[in-house]
């Protein structure tokens, strides 16, 4: 009878969708919780040398990149004096440790002011930064702002920089939400550009599945991880213009939450982030590959 009963519980269990979107502790760990301050983290990236992990939050909030150090205490309050927060979304850094934030969401699809801002920024001693480089953009194919509600394609959380490039990764909006995002290619250059459309690419599952929030590059930059509120999504097999052929492996992190925010601790681990939201997140996750 006690066979049965177990038996019985164990299918129950395996049946049950709750139960399998339960955090798995050997799969996604806590690193730390967020200062209290940093309620809506948008991005984060890393020093050249590791050591401090900058960050940033979205529209409403301040110009300002803050620094944490690896155990998450608040080392930095970095403000940016020539810029504005219009909708800061991501950050991310190349192999020179130059560090670029992505001021391009947008929500309604309707923004004609998008743009990729470098910042002077070296160590978390810095009180103030400037933007010493501006990249403007517009999105190649968008010929309305906004666009019908089917075809909210537009909006922008995730970038990367690769071989003096930036490639974009769209967040679906669209009435009808299937999965579709769009690659785009922008130089990493000052000046005001088209943004170069090389991939039209789809993700399996719902909004929390498949919607990208952030994205990180490895090393050898042949590694692509977007992120959404429930999985990491692995894109291997791209080449520098063109995306239509990219391979996307999904990894579930076994958890629901607001991640908005990942980049590569080394090339087998991750560091996630998501938004507090009354007693739940407002972490730093580590994930292994």
């Amino acid at each position: 009878m006690l066979r049965i009963l177990v038996l019985s519980a164990f299918l129950v269990l395996s049946c049950n969708p709750k139960a399998q979107d339960s955090p798995k502790s050997d799969a996604l760990s806590v690193e730390f919780a967020l200062p209290k301050k940093l309620k809506e983290v948008s991005g984060i990236t890393l020093s050249k040398n590791k050591n401090t992990i900058w960050a940033i939050e979205d529209q409403g909030n301040k110009n300002v990149i803050y620094g944490l150090d690896r155990q998450g205490n608040q080392i930095a309050d970095v403000l940016v004096e020539n810029a504005e927060n219009h909708d800061w979304e991501d950050i991310t850094a190349d192999n020179q440790g130059n560090i670029y934030i992505g001021d391009f969401g947008n929500n309604e699809n309707d923004r004609q002011d998008l743009s990729i801002l470098k910042v002077d920024l070296k160590d978390a001693s810095q009180k103030s930064t400037n933007v010493t480089q501006t990249t403007t953009f517009h999105y190649e194919g968008q010929t309305e702002f906004p666009p019908k509600k089917s075809n909210w394609l537009y909006d922008c959380e995730a970038f990367v920089e690769k071989d003096g490039y930036f490639y974009l990764f769209t967040k679906n909006r669209s009435k009808g939400f299937d999965g579709t995002f769009l690659v785009f290619q922008v130089p990493n250059k000052a000046g005001d550009f088209e943004a170069k459309l090389i991939g039209k690419l789809k993700l399996q599952g719902g909004y929390s599945d498949a919607a990208i929030t952030s994205a990180a590059i490895n090393s050898t930059k042949d590694k692509i991880v977007l992120l959404n509120h429930k999985n990491v999504q692995i894109l291997t097999g791209f080449s520098a213009d063109d995306f239509s052929k990219t391979k996307i492996q999904k990894v579930s992190l076994n958890h629901n939450s607001q991640k908005e925010a990942v980049v590569f601790l080394d090339d087998k681990t991750l560091l996630i982030a998501d938004e507090k939201d009354g007693k739940e997140g407002g972490n730093v996750y580590k994930f292994s590959l």
